[in-house]
């Protein structure tokens, strides 16, 4: 009987290991170090375009944690960060200027969207995809940024 029990443990062990992997590997899709590639990057209006920009992404559970370190079209240094599960919910953004709050809701494997908002309305609706081969990640964003300016904007990044 022992030995029956011992199977059933060892399965469902398995199981749940099998089913983890799933979970992570879905997550992965996001998780690494992203460069912008402004030659193939689309901003409106233009001149808010930044210099530079990376971006890396954390798995965390249920969703992940992204760090964004640019150079902005003045020539400024900036650095931002969020945490947060893809549920929908609002989850504190520390130095971005156009949103404190963002929520992510998963789409499927390779896309999610993000809410942006700023004092509890939304500014930007951002949709990002990563490419089948994992290597091109692809973000469009529609809204209104702080100063009220319309934004259409169309940012690639190549994984690093």
């Amino acid at each position: 009987m022992q030995r029956k029990s011992l199977g059933v443990s060892l399965v469902l062990a398995l199981a749940v290991i099998v089913a983890t992997a799933g979970v992570t590997a879905a997550a992965d899709h996001w998780v690494g170090t992203w460069k912008l590639n402004l030659a193939k990057s689309k901003y409106s209006p233009p001149e808010l375009a930044p210099k530079s920009q990376t971006i890396t992404r954390e798995a965390v559970e249920g969703g992940m944690k992204v760090v964004t370190d640019d150079v902005d079209a003045q020539g400024k240094a900036t650095h931002n960060e969020y945490s947060g599960r893809f549920d929908g919910k609002d989850y504190p953004w520390a130095g971005q200027a156009n949103a404190d709050t963002i929520s992510l809701l998963r789409i499927d494997d390779e896309y999610y969207e993000a809410i942006w908002k700023l004092k509890g309305e939304v500014t930007i609706t951002s949709n990002t995809v990563v490419s089948k081969d994992g290597k091109t990640l692809t973000t469009t964003q529609s809204g209104k940024d702080a100063q009220g300016r319309t934004v259409l904007n169309m940012t690639v990044f190549d994984r690093q």
